[in-house]
């Protein structure tokens, strides 16, 4: 599995997936792998998740320095 071009690609491919695993149709085999394939999907939607609170913390914080100067002090 290659990954996703961005979390919403991640999160429509993991819909996808809940689909196609709840269908009577997909056998045994096939949940398995489709199995992994979620589970990878959901590392990397949950680092980028991670990725996006990091960088909002860092504006956070950056706001809050121009709003108090003396804060730095």
């Amino acid at each position: 599995m290659r990954a996703p071009k961005s979390f919403e690609d991640g999160m429509a491919r993991l819909e996808t997936i809940l689909s196609q695993m709840q269908s009577e149709e997909t056998t045994l085999s096939e949940s398995v792998k489709l199995y992994a394939e979620a589970a990878s999907l959901m590392e990397y939607c949950h680092a980028a998740l991670e990725k996006a609170s990091l960088q909002m913390e860092e504006i956070d914080a950056a706001r809050s320095e121009k709003a108090d100067p003396e804060a730095e002090e």
